[in-house]
This record gives C-alpha cells, structure tokens and sequence, in this order.
C-alpha cells in the first residue's frame, strides 16, 4: 500500500485538491473564498489530467520510427484549460468588485437578504 501511495502521490495530491476546492466553494459565504476555491479545484483537474497523459520512458510524438510515444492531447487540453481558468477568474473578480459596489459586502448570505428585502 506504501508502495503504491509512493508511485502515484500525484492522484493524492489530485484529490486533496479537489477536496479542498469543493470545501472553499461550497463552506465559505465570502464571494472571494469562492473564487478562491474554483481555482483551487481547477488546479486538481489540470494535476489529474497531465498526470494521466505521463507515460513512463515514452518519447514525444514528433520523431520517427518504433517505440512508445506520449499523447500530447492531454498537454495541450490543460493549456487551453489554463487560459479558459484565468479568464473565468478574471470575470468572476470583475462581477465581485461590481457586487461589492453595489451591495457593500460579499457575504453571500448578506446579499441575499438584501435582495429579498427589495
């Protein structure tokens, strides 16, 4: 089991991660903790998936003749995934500054009840 947990740390450190994001997203009332812990939890998808690509003493696609290559596909979902990951957080920060403008708080639960109050 050691053993085991020794050779594959990065599908623990995958579900660390995703734990811990899920935990910000879904614990914290904090607009910013929530954004905070999408990233979190994206970071754990992006781990999981390179991890899945690594093919042990493969060589990479672009050469010739026999052996064992690695797909590059995976590599390159996790790059556009990074791009698409900075660009929601940007929006995601960009709507909170906007709420806090307009409410003067980011407490989830604060909001709501000023919403249902108007």
């Amino acid at each position: 089991m050691i053993d085991l947990l020794a050779t594959h740390y990065n599908y623990l450190v995958f579900v660390v991660l995703v734990g811990v994001g899920l935990y910000g997203i879904t614990a914290s009332s904090n607009l910013v903790k929530k954004v905070i812990g999408l990233n979190v939890f994206q970071v754990g998808i992006f781990l999981f998936f390179v991890t899945s690509g690594f093919v042990d003493g493969a060589a990479p696609p672009v050469v010739h003749g026999s052996g064992t290559y690695a797909s590059p596909l995976p590599h390159v979902l996790i790059l556009t995934a990074i791009v698409v990951g900075v660009s929601l957080t940007a929006v995601a920060l960009a709507l909170v500054v906007r709420i806090y403008g307009a409410y003067g708080t980011l407490d989830e639960d604060a909001i709501r009840e000023v919403r249902l109050n108007d």
